[in-house]
């Protein structure tokens, strides 16, 4: 077999640690840009071991998603809240020759790890490959431009590198998200790429060898069992870390207002005041209706049909913020949030609804000081 083709992709350029923010009109700029500050900050100050192409070192890496302090009084904000030994199994496994699949419910902040761990290892989070059920395989292998294809047949020129080739030719980290939504034989394309190493240009009797600093990161939605379960084979080479949800009601409120603080800031939308009291609600709701008990283990309660995840409370509190800006007196107020409660909750209107209706008059009309709630839900309701 003859050479590699590493010239099909260009070499990676390393981003200097001055490297400019992102454009004010970017709605949602990535980790790298967003945080470049951050992590040119902890790259020079960083003096520990790093792995080959690595922007810093596990620790750094570490360091950057769970936040602290840096020597020089530079605050590193956190980008993750939940057990730290979590951060560091995941951070460890991309330091080795295994894939990471980041495994867990809706909205635990699967796809907020992997870019954020892609961006500090890499430099670069956007060599990604959306899996769904219409992911060709083209998009984890490669593809070709069918104009050069049909004017000069196979060649280097007309070959189109999916990220992960790109990953593997550049040492870099490749994000594959919803990996098992993918078909199942689009899976399996991952099994030579992970286990050999390599990946195989039949057409041109060529491959594309991984340089040191390669690895990929999958996430997988654990409601999704059953829809395209990956094969043993494919499992085998991955290290699966679990991301749960919050442990606490405390903690979830911290990441729903850090996260709504973020986008409000970005779509500028006001503080909204007493806007914290709004958020422990609605995280109060959600952790009540999942977990089928209310917080004081009294009642007993039928769970919806939905998830009601973290990231569902940030985007029911974020519109709630919206309306109080433009609707309102800015002043975020339980009207301004039942609407999305409503929405969230009741998926499926027939059960879901039932469910909604029980919670309404058993739990919320009873609990002291929530009446107003009560009645703003009431109200959206019918």
């Amino acid at each position: 077999m003859s050479a590699p083709i590493t010239p099909l992709v260009e070499p990676v350029v390393p981003v200097p640690p001055t490297a400019p923010a992102a454009s004010a009109e970017v709605l949602r700029p990535h980790a790298e840009e967003a945080f470049a500050g951050e992590l040119a900050a902890l790259a020079a100050q960083d003096d520990r071991p790093r792995p080959e192409r690595w922007r810093m070192s596990p620790w750094a890496v570490a360091t950057y998603l769970l936040g602290g302090t840096l020597p020089d009084g530079t605050v590193i904000t956190p980008k993750y809240v939940g057990p730290r030994r979590i951060v560091e199994v995941a951070v460890t496994t991309l330091a080795t020759d295994r894939a990471l699949l980041l495994l867990g419910v809706p909205g635990t902040a699967k796809t907020w790890v992997s870019e954020h761990l892609a961006a500090a290892v890499s430099g670069d989070s956007t060599l990604l490959v959306q899996g769904t059920a219409g992911t060709p395989e083209e998009a984890v292998r490669y593809g070709w431009n069918y104009a050069r294809l049909l004017a000069h047949g196979p060649s280097r020129e007309a070959l189109v590198p999916s990220p992960v080739m790109r990953a593997m030719a550049q040492g870099m980290t490749a994000r594959v998200e919803e990996l098992t939504r993918m078909p199942a034989d689009v899976q399996d394309s991952l099994i030579t790429i992970l286990s050999e190493k390599t990946l195989p240009v039949p057409e041109l009797g060529e491959e594309t060898q991984a340089v040191r600093g390669f690895n990929l990161i999958a996430t997988a939605n654990d409601r999704d069992r059953g829809v395209n379960d990956l094969s043993s084979a494919l499992r085998r080479r991955f290290n699966t870390v679990v991301l749960p949800l919050p442990e606490s009601a405390d903690a979830e409120v911290g990441i729903v207002a850090r996260r709504v603080g973020q986008l409000g800031r970005s779509l500028d939308l006001p503080a909204a005041p007493g806007g914290i009291e709004e958020i422990r609600r609605v995280v109060t709701v959600f952790r009540e209706l999942r977990g089928g008990v209310t917080a004081d283990g009294r009642t007993k309660v039928k769970s919806p049909s939905g998830t009601l995840s973290t990231a569902e409370a940030i985007s029911v509190v974020t519109q709630g913020l919206a309306l109080a800006a433009h609707f309102g007196d800015g002043v975020l107020r339980p009207a301004d949030i039942a609407a999305g409660l409503l929405g969230a909750v009741v998926r499926d209107p027939a059960a879901d609804g039932v469910v909604w209706q029980e919670y309404l008059e058993t739990v919320v009309r009873e609990r002291d000081g929530w009446q107003d709630l009560y009645r703003a839900c009431r109200e959206v309701a019918a």
